[in-house]
């Protein structure tokens, strides 16, 4: 174990809680002065006790060791609010629908960041049917690639895997749809809006500068500017 419960978050969630020392030490069958000692960095919790302060607080155990509390504000799953989080070590890609502690390989894990697309990361976003056809204009070889593209709507989250010297494409049902993600393992993670009367049309859009200046139009018309 590379991280350990620290005195600071067990003050922090035992004032949040509006606990006294006493009333923790009761429910964990030790002495107000173990607890204090813990909070003032005197001391640590022997490891059975991990589960009865995560149990005291509400919270996991994963929480109280990461020092994070998860605030899941996503009750509904509304895959909008869908975070992203990739190993650095093994390139693992994981989904989460909210907030969430994930460790891989010993790493404590972050969201990864969307930002959006660029001359570097060109998206080309085409209708098929009843599908987007989605490609990304990008080299795919062993040291540099798109390792994943997703398409997120309100109810569900469409996700391939992708593989270096593999296409940097995937088709996705257009049922819903309003943001594409991709992942680039060196530079991160990209979104991009799918656009009402833009990404509808039997047409597709490799010029960024053109797309985002179609978007700029159809916000204004939407009233989002």
């Amino acid at each position: 174990m590379n991280q350990y419960v620290t005195g600071a978050v067990i003050k922090e969630m035992r004032e949040q809680k509006k606990m006294t020392q006493l009333q923790l030490a009761e429910l964990l069958g030790v002495t107000d002065k173990t607890v204090s000692k813990w909070e003032t960095g005197k001391g640590y919790p022997d490891i059975t006790l991990l589960e009865p302060i995560a149990d005291a607080f509400r919270i996991s155990v994963t929480e109280l060791i990461s020092g994070n509390k998860i605030k899941n504000e996503n009750v509904s799953a509304n895959m909008m609010r869908s975070k992203f989080y990739v190993c650095p070590v093994c390139g693992n890609a994981i989904h989460s629908m909210g907030e969430a502690v994930i460790q891989c390989h010993g790493v404590q894990l972050l969201p990864a960041e969307a930002e959006q697309t660029d001359e570097n990361h060109m998206i080309f976003i085409e209708r098929v049917e009843d599908e987007y056809y989605v490609r990304i204009d990008h080299e795919m070889t062993k040291d540099h690639y798109i390792s994943f593209i997703a398409a997120s709507s309100p109810d569900r989250i469409q996700m391939v895997k992708l593989y270096p010297e593999g296409n940097a494409e995937a088709r996705f049902k257009i049922s819903g749809v309003r943001k594409i993600f991709f992942y680039c393992n060196r530079d991160g993670l990209f979104s991009i809006d799918v656009v009402k009367g833009i990404d509808d049309k039997e047409k597709s859009y490799d010029d960024t500068k053109e797309r985002r200046e179609l978007e700029k139009t159809a916000d204004m018309l939407f009233g989002k500017i």
